[in-house]
């Protein structure tokens, strides 16, 4: 800066303030910097497209950490962010700004968004990401100042200060002369861009020197402070900016949160603590003690045995550790040790609790509603409170019963939502519950959906009118079957009548067209579980259904053929999958006779000697387990394919077939264990290391009780099997009507009548 002069005796400026970003030492050391000098603007590293938007920041409705986000218009998908937490020295100075009483003219200075995201080539949306990479000027400075850990040396000489200083100015002078010294030895550190950023600045210096004279002051990272000092012509600056691409922008405010803030969440500049840092600008005095009574509220939360004692004892081993260490205070370090070693027993387990939720923390920020957003977002916010779905950034769990009306539209608009890509909530298993009436969603809000839902704005002002237009424009772009009947099943799901027909023309083009029965298996299990799930929701899947039925009946035709085209392994092991997809689907589907049609084709793939054995034995099963084939051909059907005349390889295949997926009917059909157990004896040594993996994987997917049951049973020998007069232990040799009448009542609860 130009001016040395103390703040009593009057300064003179321009005043060039190098900060850290989201630093709390550098935010108070700016406000009183600020408070002393007193200029007449403040200019801050940013956009200059955000300028704007800054009386916003003065709105009740906007709470930190927050972030400006500019994206390009015609493709929001190209965008960046800026993000400012309450400890973040612009934030710090733009608040000081508006809360004089004369309000100071406040603005941006960086190169334009236009020109920054012109340039982007890739995906990436942090306009820092690239100097994430040049040498660490914080490294450097502490290695010189004998520290091994640039975070501890800052907390050292900056976040512990306490107090500031009679001359608020001189801790920017220091850092200013530092980052000088750092500049004549790494230059621009190889990234050429911040040439072109800081000419821009010097720029827009020039034009407040023009407006206010010298009474301004700057806020930007240390690093640039070097630059903006030197001494260089407008022309050369103007030359710098000629020619740069330029795109048209939008800027808006989105909700930012702390975990985005951490270098781990993938900002950057960002830090590793912003939890502990947000703690520390809060605090203005005795930071330790309350940092360690927050630590010890949380592990009462969660049931553990925390009293004061322990708060008083971390306390001081903390304060023991710090002077042990030469620090002039307890720093984060110290009092993660000190939580470690009092308050969780020694165990890192408790501690990555803390670490999560304290040091780095789920606080999300709030934006006003009179920022600028696309309609779809505010469509979006509309429904998030009527729906009383708040948006959060730490993961919770929603459980949704879909019988109840609010539940049921809370479904269909996260459901609408990932059909747009906007993955607020991600599906997950229901807990004590597998009806289709039950929807359990994992939520969590993260910054990056806000450009998700601007990129969506292009499909329509509305959630159900983008939803319903992308899902056409999907359909009509699907390569393969299996798309559309996955798109059809999701439209369901998001209750979109209306894009319905487009998407089952397109279904039953694609359908008609195809030939591969494996691509055509494939595709009926998402269209059965559609029809199941339009059943549910109230939809009108008739159509859908014509569809299912005539594709299965195509399957019913060509899987025989397919299954003995001489497969392979692979192939075969392929198309075992597709078999009990198949058989799964159609035991959902109405269509009449079908059943009767499908069980014959198992029966036909059970009994035919040129389809694989995997294949073979899956289709024994399945007619076993629906009743179609009786215990005694099962046996003849085990039998030969366990005979010396099939291949070792074929045969350990059919029972991976019959027997992979559970091992209970072995347990309980003795006589199919002792046809196993007397081939795998009879099984040749060379052979026999052949098929080993083949049988390691069907029977070691076995749970613990069923494998130790079929090892007693095979210890014990035949000639300990029951005789035929008596039934297996804990079985009877016949049903028991009034028994089995017992559990109706029940069952029709669970499964209520359509």
């Amino acid at each position: 800066m130009n001016g040395t002069g103390s703040p009593a005796a009057g300064w003179r400026g321009p005043l060039l303030l190098g900060v850290r970003h989201h630093g709390p030492g550098s935010a108070r050391a700016v406000r009183a910097a600020l408070d002393a000098a007193r200029p007449a603007a403040v200019l801050i590293e940013g956009p200059p497209e955000g300028d704007a938007l800054l009386p916003l920041a003065a709105d009740p409705g906007m709470r930190p950490p927050v972030a400006l986000l500019a994206h390009a218009a015609d493709d929001p998908g190209r965008a960046a962010f800026w993000p400012l937490a309450a400890f973040s020295p612009e934030w710090v100075a733009i608040r000081w700004a508006q809360e004089q009483e004369v309000p100071v003219p406040v603005r941006f200075i960086d190169l334009p968004a236009a020109h920054t995201l012109a340039a982007q080539t890739d995906t990436d949306t942090d306009p820092d990401a690239a100097e994430s990479v040049r040498p660490d000027p914080l490294a450097v400075l502490a290695g010189t100042a004998g520290y091994d850990d640039p975070e501890r040396w800052w907390e050292d000489v900056v976040e512990h200060r306490g107090a500031v200083r009679e001359d608020p100015l001189a801790a920017f002078e220091a850092l200013g002369e530092a980052m000088g010294a750092l500049r004549e030895a790494y230059g621009d550190g190889g990234h050429a861009r911040d040439l072109v950023r800081e000419a821009y600045m010097r720029q827009r210096m020039r034009a407040a020197r023009r407006e206010f004279g010298d009474a301004y002051a700057v806020v930007c990272g240390a690093w640039h402070v070097p630059a903006l000092r030197a001494k260089t012509t407008a022309a050369a600056d103007k030359a710098l900016l000629t020619g740069l691409p330029k795109v048209k922008v939008e800027t808006t405010w989105v909700p930012w949160t702390h975990r985005r803030l951490a270098r781990a969440g993938g900002y950057g500049a960002g830090i590793t603590s912003p939890g502990w840092y947000a703690h520390l600008f809060a605090a203005r005095d005795r930071p330790v003690e309350r940092w360690l009574t927050k630590v010890a509220g949380l592990l009462r939360e969660e049931d553990r045995q925390v009293s004061p004692a322990h708060v008083i004892e971390a306390v001081r081993l903390a304060g023991t550790l710090a002077a042990v260490r030469g620090r002039p205070v307890a720093g984060l370090t110290e009092t993660l040790e000190a939580v470690r070693a009092v308050m969780c027993d020694g165990s890192d387990i408790p501690l990555a609790l803390v670490e999560d939720r304290l040091v780095v923390g789920d606080v999300l920020g709030e934006v006003p509603d009179g920022a600028p957003v696309v309609p779809l977002q505010r469509d979006l916010t509309r429904q998030q409170r009527s729906l009383r779905l708040k948006a959060e950034a730490q993961e919770r769990e929603l459980e949704l019963d879909l019988r109840k009306d609010t539940d049921a539209a809370k479904s269909l608009l996260l459901h609408r939502l990932r059909l747009l890509g906007i993955d607020w909530g991600t599906p997950a298993a229901s807990r004590g519950s597998t009806g289709t009436f039950r929807e359990t969603w994992r939520l969590r809000w993260e910054p990056e959906l806000s450009v998700r839902v601007a990129e969506a704005g292009i499909w329509g002002t509305t959630v159900v009118a983008a939803a319903t237009a992308k899902a056409e424009a999907d359909a009509a772009g699907a390569a393969e079957l299996g798309e559309v009947t996955a798109l059809a099943e999701r439209c369901l799901l998001a209750g979109l009548s209306e894009a319905l027909p487009a998407v089952l023309r397109a279904l039953a083009d694609r359908a008609a067209l195809d030939t591969d029965v494996a691509r055509l298996a494939k595709a009926l299990p998402a269209l059965a579980r559609s029809l199941r799930y339009g059943d549910v929701r109230g939809t009108d899947a008739s159509a859908l259904g014509t569809v299912a039925g005539g594709l299965a009946e195509r399957i019913c035709v060509a899987l025989p053929p397919a299954c003995a085209a001489g497969l392979d392994g692979d192939a075969a092991a392929e198309l075992r999958g597709h078999v009990d997809g198949v058989h799964g689907a159609i035991g959902l589907l109405e269509a009449g006779g079908l059943r009767e049609r499908w069980a014959a084709v198992l029966r036909a793939l059970a009994g035919r000697d040129t389809v694989p054995g995997v294949i073979r034995g899956r289709a024994a099963r399945l007619l076993l387990d629906d009743g179609q084939l009786p215990a005694q051909e099962t046996a003849r059907l085990m039998g030969l394919a366990l005979s010396p005349a099939a291949s070792p390889a074929d045969a350990a295949g059919w029972i991976d077939g019959f027997a992979g997926g559970g091992g209970t009917l072995l347990v309980h059909d003795e006589r199919l264990l002792g046809l196993i157990d007397a081939w795998l004896a009879g099984v040749p040594e060379q052979a026999f290391t052949d098929v080993l993996p083949l049988l390691r994987r069907t029977f070691g997917a076995y749970e613990a009780g069923v494998k130790r049951s079929l090892g007693e049973l095979v210890r014990r020998g035949p000639s300990a099997k029951p005789a035929p007069s008596q039934a297996p232990e804990g079985f009877a040799l016949t049903l028991d009507p009034t028994r089995a009448d017992a559990v109706l009542p029940v069952l029709r609860l669970l499964l209520p009548a359509p």
